[in-house]
């Protein structure tokens, strides 16, 4: 896997598809690494150019303790691929660093698709009691500082949300949802200051000049269905999907049905 030096650290990323196509950059959510795209690549690079990296505290990029933007960080791949625009595909927290690039750097960005996530400086709704429960279960193995449990809690949580058991779910999806977070486990606990986006992305949602696909799972936890509503409500041109039977990682649970609701938008929006 190639790595590319930035400033404070050498970022891990792949790229996909032919070098002259549209191109399309992926950003992993909170609890996976970049290999959460691995189930959409083969489709995706048939007529796209496709990038994807591991963020900083994630996967096989390393860092130093340095504040850092992982706005800069995608900018810096782009460049270094010699991609002058793309599409943003981000997931959880991929989808908050996707807006706040959209936001900062237009000219780097023909669209955005939103999964799971939202814009930075959004209040967190109020969480539902089982929420709080399991939220509670995450903050003692912090506290215990048994990272391993601590990671395996919180993909429980968020690949099968707080109203479903991983037993139910199917054991593949589980599995691999298990296998991405555990990569996780080796970075060092200081990842450095991340570089907020100032003013934040909520107050700027009405300035997004391209557009948007905004995708949730019916049992994603109460914070990211709040933010679908809200993108929906305040972006300029949004599309929404909700896929049934998911969580935070539709695209990994149900990828046939993801990867066809993403390539018609991407079709539809000529992207």
């Amino acid at each position: 896997m190639p790595l590319l030096a930035v400033p404070g650290a050498e970022l891990a990323y792949d790229a996909d598809g032919p070098v002259s196509a549209p191109a399309l950059v992926l950003l992993h959510s909170g609890v996976a690494t970049m290999r959460m795209w691995d189930p959409q690549i083969e489709a995706l690079s048939a007529a796209h150019r496709v990038v994807r990296l591991d963020l900083r505290g994630f996967g096989a990029t390393t860092h130093e303790d340095v504040p850092y933007s992982n706005r800069a960080d995608v900018r810096a791949v782009m460049d270094h691929l010699a991609v002058p625009s793309a599409t943003l595909v981000g997931a959880g927290r991929g989808a908050t660093i996707a807006l706040d690039l959209a936001l900062e750097s237009p000219d780097r960005v023909d669209g955005v698709v939103l999964v799971g996530g939202g814009p930075s400086g959004f209040v967190t709704s109020a969480l539902t009691e089982e929420e709080h429960r399991r939220f509670d279960e995450l903050d003692a193995a912090a506290e215990s500082g048994d990272r391993h449990a601590l990671i395996r809690l919180e993909t429980a949580l968020w690949a099968a949300g707080s109203l479903r058991l991983e037993s139910d779910l199917d054991r593949d999806f589980v599995a691999f949802a298990h296998e991405l977070a555990a990569a996780n486990a080796a970075q060092p606990d200081g990842v450095g200051t991340p570089e907020p986006l100032q003013p934040p992305a909520v107050d700027r949602l009405a300035d997004l000049g391209v557009p948007a696909l905004v995708m949730v799972g019916e049992y994603d936890l109460s914070p990211a269905r709040a933010q679908y509503a809200r993108l929906l409500e305040a972006l300029p041109d949004a599309t929404g999907f909700c896929f049934q039977d998911a969580a935070h990682l539709p695209n990994l649970e149900h990828p046939g049905e993801f990867t066809h609701v993403l390539l018609d938008w991407l079709t539809e929006r000529a992207l």
